[in-house]
């Protein structure tokens, strides 16, 4: 994984500004510890910092390659896992390669096959060519948006960068946000609107999305979209089909040429994968697999299960570790560092964020990087299977909204009377809503109900599946760390995105299909383990920290917090610690703790980005 940027201005001669595209690049190290470069050209400067999984040697960037007159040159952020059919489908066409990086058969797809190179690639990835000939910059972000990829246009010229840190250290971008982008972080957050970059003018190309900025002016194209029909398999045959798609998908994402280990909590995304990357492991004799969890101090003793955590993880953890002997590290979180890390992690984001939830991945991430450069992760399979309770509870399933915002008033009680004015958030989110709905792939003469699960789905992979690919991007490669997602393989998706429900939830359970296409991989208490999300802190001390924290804040005149909130809700919550707020919000139950964390990230990131809301 890497971090690239660029900055493209035909009507003017770059040459003295390379500083700026050095500090651009500067700010994306963390995503790329290992290597830099930077390339130029009188209208073009791009930059990269590399994290080197593959190829050591030979893949470094920016990467150029010439074909008569033409010269291209590409900055990349991702993996290919169909690195081996396309570099044999290329030199069946005439190429040669210097090495074995994906990076290398990427530019010659780009070469040979244009904007429709982006339909042959597995993967993740964001990347962009410039074509010196023409003048001409293509960008691309894959199928789900597991890379990110933010533009801007400023008088005629374009700025891109793989986080949003990137487009602000150039002098030309101000960190403004107006109307749309606070209602993108009071009423939607931790989503976002695909597409939209929160800071004024800030743009991110869309999931399955590709672009060209040409002659000042920007094209962009839907490449990738699911294709509803209507899905003529048995049971036995789907099953066997989601096993093999899922094998398939696992197989490939253990290519690396560094330490490759998978994050385990003992629930059945985590363990299917670590159960099957084990086995390819033993198959290719590649020593034992190093697996990784993630708890809390005080948790032992402080643990309480409910409805959204009804187990503790450690004895699924064992289970599954001692099963497949695997070399397991359990990482355990000291309180006082949870609550300290919610400000890295808001820098890591650029924006407030998912609270707790960001900040212990961060620090869990850094642990795991002392270990390994590349991990595995379970993330979407809840997205892909329907694992979340919004399928079946009745009121969330009904709901003419996103089904995670339920119960928005109860949130907005804390924002001030002049923000609600200003952003309007019932109108906004009732906005988001329609248009998503609109966009969703129909099937003709669809039962009702089977076409509200639709809906439902569709809602799931563009914004709340977005949101956790985000973090997991962001938290990770703030550390140098990749993390894989094999549950977004698109070829996987395509085929389960049609499964009926009463497929899906065979069993009588929730991801039925995958549970039964796991039968006799997994033990029985894992495959029939209830769901239990990623887990956070129950240790009162949490709340102690993180209310001092914002009490601080608002006994400080000058914060620019201030003005968002009402100032006595939130006090009156404050001295009843948080108990009065408590209700789901994104998929958890979010406490006192979580809603000071956030508004505590919210202060950070107005005071450190210096925000101007016009």
């Amino acid at each position: 994984m890497c971090g690239i940027t660029g900055w493209i201005d035909r009507n003017q001669d770059l040459t003295p500004y390379r500083p700026i595209v050095e500090d651009m690049t500067q700010t994306l190290a963390p995503r790329g510890p290992d290597a830099k470069g930077i390339w130029q050209s009188p209208h073009a400067i791009l930059g990269h910092r590399r994290l080197i999984v593959i190829d050591p040697t030979g893949g470094n960037q920016p990467m150029i390659r010439r074909r008569g007159d033409e010269t291209f040159v590409l900055v990349y952020n991702g993996e290919l896992y169909n690195t081996p059919e396309l570099r044999a489908e290329l030199i069946s066409r005439g190429y040669t390669y210097q090495g074995h990086s994906d990076t290398e058969v990427l530019l010659t797809a780009y070469m040979e096959w244009g904007a429709k190179c982006v339909e042959k690639l597995n993967g993740i990835f964001a990347f962009a060519v410039w074509n010196d000939k023409e003048e001409s910059l293509f960008l691309a972000r894959d199928r789900f948006g597991v890379k990110p990829l933010f533009y801007t246009l400023r008088d005629g010229s374009f700025i891109f960068g793989s986080e949003l840190k990137a487009l602000l250290a150039h002098p030309m971008v101000r960190p403004e946000v107006d109307a749309e982008g606070l209602a993108e972080i009071f009423a939607l957050g931790p989503s976002r609107t695909p597409g939209h970059g929160v800071f004024r003018n800030i743009a991110e190309v869309k999931p399955g999305y590709c672009l060209l900025f040409k002659d000042n002016l920007i094209h962009t194209k839907r490449y990738w979209v699911l294709e509803s029909k209507e899905h003529t398999d048995d049971l036995e045959t789907t099953t066997a089909k989601v096993r093999q798609l899922l094998e398939d998908s696992i197989r490939r994402q253990l290519v690396a040429d560094v330490p490759v280990c998978t994050l385990l909590s003992g629930g059945l995304d985590s363990s299917a994968l670590t159960a099957l990357a084990a086995t390819v492991f033993k198959e290719e004799g590649r020593g034992p697999l190093h697996t990784f969890s993630i708890d809390y101090e005080g948790n032992d003793r402080h643990f309480q299960a409910s409805h959204f955590e009804p187990t503790a993880d450690g004895p699924y953890i064992n289970l599954v570790s001692d099963r497949y002997k695997t070399i397991h590290h359990h990482i355990k979180i000291a309180t006082d560092k949870l609550a300290e890390a919610l400000i890295p992690a808001t820098l890591a984001r650029d924006l407030p964020g998912m609270a707790d939830i960001d900040s212990s991945l961060l620090l869990f991430c850094r642990e795991i990087k002392k270990e390994a450069t590349v991990a595995q992760s379970g993330e979407c399979a809840d997205e892909v299977f329907g694992g979340y309770p919004w399928y079946r509870d009745e009121d969330a399933f009904n709901a003419n909204t996103f089904p995670w915002l339920r119960g928005f008033d109860r949130r907005k009680q804390i924002f001030s009377a002049e923000l609600l004015d200003y952003i309007k958030p019932e109108e906004y989110i009732r906005r988001r809503y329609e248009e998503t709905i609109a966009e969703v792939p129909r099937l003709p003469g669809e039962d009702p109900i089977e076409a509200r699960r639709r809906e439902i789905f569709y809602l799931n992979f563009n914004w709340f599946m977005a949101t956790l690919l985000e973090r997991k991007d962001r938290m990770s490669m703030a550390t140098g760390l990749e993390i894989r997602v094999p549950f977004c393989d698109h070829h996987l998706v395509e085929y389960v995105w049609n499964i009926p429900w009463h497929m899906k939830t065979c069993g009588g359970r929730e991801k039925g299909i995958l549970r039964r296409a796991l039968s006799g991989v997994l033990p029985d208490k894992i495959l029939y383990r209830r769901k239990s999300p990623y887990p956070k802190t129950h240790n009162p001390a949490y709340l102690a920290i993180v209310r001092e924290q914002l009490l601080q804040i608002l006994h400080d005149s000058s914060s620019p917090l201030l003005p968002l909130v009402n100032l006595t809700a939130l006090q009156n919550m404050l001295q009843a610690g948080g108990e009065v707020f408590d209700r789901p919000w994104f998929g958890q139950l979010m406490k006192g703790p979580q809603l000071f964390a956030f508004l505590i990230q919210v202060d950070t990131w107005l005071r450190e980005y210096k925000i101007s809301v016009i």
